[in-house]
């Protein structure tokens, strides 16, 4: 049997995450995306490559839905619409690459928007990956040079930035467990047992899959 699966993966910074899915995407010989998104969305639009980079850089969430705005619906604008260049329809065409990527591969899928976008398909594992403070601390102090005080600082924004980009666009929590099939603690399971959860898991639910073969 040859099934396209997607994995979706939501994480907070310091927590692997991104990690996780190099390796699970290195493991079963899939294509891995996470910033050639924008690119591949930039490509397919025909909005300017810095536009994308440029929302996802800059965006200031609001919690303040009365003014007008709509969360992500599956809608793509015409390039003749006005608001084509809009940041919500930037995630709209990239939640649309994402969607066609789905359909023709499967890969692995780190943010921009993925768990919500593929929400009501039925080829994708959708995980949150998250670990206490002190552990999210840890590993960022690996990526950044900066004092205790200002790392922790980083790190808090970066979270924050990443829960109020999700519930902006999508209208939902990025860390309830409902939006979700799996949540992993890394700090408790390392890098390694998530990928292998992540693979047993699509194992029961997959009928099959075989990754030695490659049959999936």
């Amino acid at each position: 049997m040859n099934q396209k699966i997607t994995i979706a993966i939501n994480r907070e910074y310091g927590s692997g995450g991104r990690t996780i899915g190099e390796m699970i995407a290195k493991e079963l010989g899939i294509h891995y995306y996470d910033k050639e998104l924008v690119k591949l969305a930039a490509e397919d639009s025909g909005i300017n490559e810095a536009l994308f980079n440029k929302a996802l850089s800059e965006f200031k969430g609001t919690p303040i839905f009365s003014l007008g705005h709509d969360i992500y619906d599956g809608k793509v604008l015409s390039p003749n619409d006005k608001d084509y260049t809009s940041p919500e329809n930037l995630f709209a065409c990239q939640a649309k690459v994402i969607r066609d990527l789905s359909e023709r591969e499967s890969c692995v899928v780190v943010g921009h928007g993925a768990c919500h976008a593929l929400k009501d398909r039925s080829n994708v594992v959708r995980v949150f990956v998250h670990a206490p403070d002190d552990f999210l601390l840890k590993q960022a102090r690996l990526r950044l040079s900066m004092s205790d005080k200002e790392l922790e600082k980083y790190v808090e924004k970066e979270n924050k930035r990443r829960s109020e980009y999700f519930y902006y666009y999508t209208g939902e929590k990025w860390d309830d467990a409902h939006n979700y099939d799996l949540c992993l603690e890394s700090s408790k399971l390392g890098f390694e047992k998530c990928c292998e959860i992540i693979k047993g898991y699509m194992k029961v639910r997959f009928d099959g899959l075989d990754f030695e073969t490659g049959e999936f």
